[in-house]
């Protein structure tokens, strides 16, 4: 493994750090709506990025973005990170992203006319339907309950309820995982499908209130009641639904990873130059001990979640699912960037509770990324059951 990023990427996350701290950051006083931005100043913020060859950078040229190596997402978006606006400024934040991969990934040709490319510009939002309400699918997923029987004409019928589906209020289409065969085990008997807003049957119930909600469209609660679809609109086949949406949260898992690595980093500097800054018992904060500690601890935290989402991410690159690695990344990650944000708002004192800053929000927000893409427990067993397996039958 060489960690020599290649001078086009190193210019290009340079140029990304620049814009969001001169067209991003400064938007963020103005972001107290629930969906982040209000319109306007969104598409204005968008449209510098796409003047500036920033747009998309995840995205294949072909589809207007940077067509970037997952490694080189690494670097760009710790930078665009940098600002919970900065993802959605870049067209680079959940779901789109994730959605985008995966329409590119298993979609036909006309479901990427129809879906993609318009995503891809930035004109419409997208959402994605998995997780359900008691005693639906959690952080279980196997215990889906959406169903989608087939009609005669081979069109599908979907009924079920879903809930924290993120950006499902206004957003232009759906995909909604559901079971299409319930007489095998649903790592095999489910499916994914694309269902377009406004279609008979699909009933935006709410948004659910949360501590996370900073996204264009918030998290939905939906229903679908006898939602009819047709054949041309299930996404990659039927029975392709688990493996797909693995396909799309292992790397959807990393580049949270690299996000949130941005905002806790940007953290961390504000940590210390307050802790440069101001003084008490004496002398600056920087020079007792005991924040000097919180920061070494926090670089510790920094050092290691980079490395591991390199190494994850060049492992995919290799071909390697690195289903392990990401799980790993995940936990530890989610997990590294809460203590680091925690440690930054303690030494700040009561400029960091303050709103002055907005390591507040930092802390609200990120709080969430130890639940959502697999709670850190879920993972925990994942990497458990492989440590397990991967013991020799007699240890010496």
């Amino acid at each position: 493994m060489d960690f020599t990023l290649p001078e086009h990427i190193t210019a290009l996350s340079e140029r990304v750090r620049a814009f969001v701290e001169d067209e991003v950051i400064p938007l963020e006083s103005q972001a107290k709506a629930a969906d982040g931005l209000p319109p306007e100043l969104l598409a204005a913020v968008r449209q510098k990025a796409k003047a500036a060859g920033l747009w998309a950078p995840q995205l294949p040229v072909e589809y207007g973005g940077q067509g970037l190596d997952l490694t080189g997402i690494c670097a760009v978006f710790e930078q665009a990170g940098r600002s919970l606006l900065g993802p959605l400024a870049l067209h680079c934040s959940a779901p789109d992203e994730g959605n985008m991969h995966l329409l590119h990934l298993a979609a036909t040709p006309e479901q990427k006319e129809k879906y993609l490319r318009p995503l891809a510009a930035g004109d419409i939002r997208s959402c994605f339907a998995m997780t359900e309400p008691h005693p639906g699918a959690g952080a279980d997923p196997t215990m889906i309950q959406t169903t989608a029987a087939q009609r005669g004409d081979g069109g599908w019928v979907i009924n079920g309820h879903k809930w924290y589906a993120t950006g499902g209020d206004g957003a232009a289409f759906y995909i909604v995982m559901a079971r299409t065969n319930p007489d095998v085990e649903p790592a095999r008997g489910c499916s994914l499908f694309l269902v377009d807003a406004g279609t008979p049957g699909l009933e935006l119930v709410r948004r659910v209130p949360g501590l996370g909600v900073r996204v264009p469209g918030g998290h939905a609660e939906l229903k679908f009641k006898d939602c009819a679809v047709p054949a041309s609109q299930m996404l990659g086949g039927e029975g392709r639904g688990f493996p797909l949406t693995q396909q799309r949260l292992g790397p959807a898992r990393l580049t949270h990873c690299m996000r949130w690595i941005g905002i806790a980093q940007r953290a961390q500097e504000m940590a210390g130059t307050r802790a440069k800054e101001r003084s008490a018992f004496g002398g600056p904060l920087a020079g007792h001990q005991a924040v000097q500690w919180m920061l070494a601890d926090s670089a510790l935290d920094l050092h290691a979640s980079r490395l591991m989402v390199w190494h994850a991410a060049w492992k995919i690159q290799q071909g390697d699912q690195a289903r392990q690695e990401t799980s790993m990344c995940k936990v530890f990650v989610a997990e590294a960037i809460n203590r680091v944000i925690d440690r930054a708002l303690q030494i700040c004192g009561a400029l960091g509770v303050s709103t002055d800053l907005p390591l507040g929000d930092f802390y609200r927000e990120a709080r969430l990324f130890r639940i959502y893409d697999g709670p850190s427990e879920v993972h925990r067993m994942v990497i458990a059951r492989q440590v397990l397996k991967r013991l020799p039958s007699r240890p010496r």
